[in-house]
Formats: C-alpha cells, sequence, structure tokens
C-alpha cells in the first residue's frame, strides 16, 4: 500500500514539474516571440532612417510618409530628446522615491510598535496596486498647478506640463513599490546579527547602519532596479502631466517627453506600417529594451559584488 502512495507521489510530483516546466517555457516563448517582432519592425525602420541619424540625432519630429504626397511638414527621428527626457524624469522621480521609501522602511520595521506596522503594512501594499492614471489626474489638477504657483511667486518660468511635476507625482507613486521591497529586505536580515550588534553596545541607530543596511543592501538594490524599471516604462503619468513635445532640455521646469510617451502617441489611430513615422515607435522600444538590459546587466554586477563582501 505504502509503495502505491509512493508512486503515486511521485506520479503527482512529475506532473507538477511539467506543469511547471511547460508555464516556464510560454513565458520565455512569448517574451523571444515580443523581442523578434519589435526586432523586424525596427530593422525596417533602419531601411528607411539611418540608425547614426536616429541613435544620435537631436531633432525628433516623426510626421514623413512613404509618399510625398503624405508626408507632413519637415521630419527628423533623433532621439536623443526623447531618452532625455525620459532619463530627466526618471531621476526626478529616484531623488523622490529612493530616499522616502528607504527611510520609510527602516521606520516602519525597527522604531513603529508592531501593532501599528500590522496595520500600516497591508495599507502599503493596496496604494502600490492604484492605477497610474490616478496619479496622472493627481499630477495635473493638483501638483503641476500648485508648482507653477510656487516657482512663479519665486520669480521662476515653468511650463504648464514640466518634467518636475510628472516626475514628483511618479516618485510617489513608486514610494509605497519602494519601501515595501525594501521592508522585507530589511527583514529578511539574521536577528542574529541584530542581536549581536546590539549585545556589542551599538545603538539602535548604529546597528541599522552598520549591521542591517549593508547586509540587506543587494536586496535594496534590487528594489530600487525594480523602481527604476517602472519609472521608464510609465506612460500615463508622463502623457497628462509633461506633455508630448521633444525638447533638448535637462531642465526640469521645461515640459519634455519620454519614449513610452511618444511610442503610444505613435500608435494611436490607424497607422499605416510601411511608414517611418509609425515603424519610429518600434524602434523606440528596442533602443529602450536594450538600454534597460545593459542597465540590468550592470546593476546585477553591483549586487554580486555586495553579496561577496557581505555575503
Amino acid at each position: 500500500m505504502s509503495s502505491k502512495r509512493f508512486a503515486l507521489r511521485r506520479k503527482i510530483e512529475s506532473a507538477g514539474v511539467l506543469a511547471l516546466s511547460a508555464t516556464a517555457g510560454i513565458g520565455i516563448l512569448i517574451t523571444v516571440a515580443v523581442t523578434v517582432s519589435i526586432l523586424f519592425e525596427a530593422l525596417r525602420f533602419f531601411e528607411l532612417v539611418n540608425p547614426l541619424d536616429f541613435l544620435f540625432g537631436t531633432s525628433w519630429n516623426p510626421q514623413m510618409a512613404m509618399t510625398t504626397e503624405q508626408e507632413v511638414g519637415k521630419s527628423s527621428f533623433g532621439s536623443v530628446p526623447v531618452f532625455l527626457g525620459t532619463l530627466l524624469i526618471t531621476l526626478i522621480a529616484m531623488a523622490v522615491a529612493v530616499p522616502l521609501g528607504i527611510m520609510g522602511a527602516i521606520q516602519l520595521c525597527f522604531y513603529v510598535k508592531p501593532r501599528t506596522r500590522d496595520f500600516l503594512k497591508p495599507i502599503l501594499e493596496v496604494i502600490a496596486g492604484v492605477p497610474t492614471v490616478v496619479y496622472g489626474y493627481f499630477a495635473v489638477i493638483f501638483v503641476a498647478p500648485f508648482f507653477k504657483l510656487l516657482f512663479s511667486s519665486l520669480g521662476f518660468e515653468i511650463a504648464s506640463e514640466s518634467a518636475l511635476a510628472a516626475g514628483f507625482v511618479m516618485g510617489v507613486m513608486i514610494i509605497p513599490f519602494v519601501l515595501s521591497l525594501t521592508d522585507d529586505a530589511l527583514n529578511s536580515v539574521p536577528q542574529a546579527l541584530k542581536d549581536g550588534a546590539l549585545a556589542m553596545g551599538s545603538t539602535k541607530s548604529e546597528m541599522v547602519k552598520k549591521v542591517v543596511l549593508p547586509s540587506a543592501m543587494p536586496s535594496i538594490i534590487g528594489a530600487v532596479i525594480l523602481a527604476v524599471s517602472r519609472a521608464i516604462g510609465e506612460t500615463m503619468i508622463v502623457v497628462m502631466a509633461a506633455g508630448l513635445v521633444a525638447k533638448l532640455s535637462f531642465n526640469p521646469l521645461d515640459s519634455v517627453t519620454t519614449a513610452t510617451a511618444q511610442i503610444v502617441t505613435l500608435l494611436v489611430g490607424d497607422q499605416e506600417f510601411n511608414s517611418p513615422k509609425t515603424l519610429a515607435a518600434f524602434a523606440l522600444a528596442l533602443t529602450l529594451f536594450i538600454i534597460t538590459f545593459i542597465f540590468n546587466i550592470v546593476a546585477l554586477a553591483v549586487i554580486k559584488n555586495y553579496k561577496k563582501k557581505y555575503g
């Protein structure tokens, strides 16, 4: 009887492993299919537009069609202003989200009462799932007018749709995300390390700075990587609060655009997929994918070095 049960368990385990393998394989195949489709369309774009003009051009005005009769204005496909705007808004968002998220996680993990923590943690995780369009309305209705009034009173000129407003609201959106992941990382540090530091005479703040944070740093960096990826891929807040005009500017008070916002704009409505204007969206997507991929490789190398040092 026991041998039959054992054989049944083995069959169930084998079926589970097979199902998990199939699920993982489907996910990999979908990723490869999406990447190949983007690559194929991007190559069609680069047959029509010089890749060097796209990668290093400083003017973005995708209005060209395949025929002269369809052409609208003078076209240019320089992506530098688009990715410069993406970088600017991402940096502003990270400047808001990372310090506040990490400090909030430290407060939640070490300084609040357990009952308060049990109440706040689920609320923060629910806030992390609020639709981005809600934050977009918040940026348009409240944050952008507030910044315009504030900077105008200080004598600075700020656009109605600015990188500062979009980046600030995006950072607010990402704070619960960073906070929750950082809190999990801090709690994963072995209690023996914390107790040992306190037993050696360290204060709680010294224990956090010199023991807990270095030990949890690989996981914290992983949380920041995910936050940066989410900021780079955000669309709705940028469309509503930052504008759609590509400018070669790194001034946070200017109106800028991002790669994701331009992709949405280029693919909205009835489009001809023989036009460089439409195919430019795939070129932007491919470039954004490569940049994010390189960023992840560098970040993983940093995490590996931290693990070697504190592992």
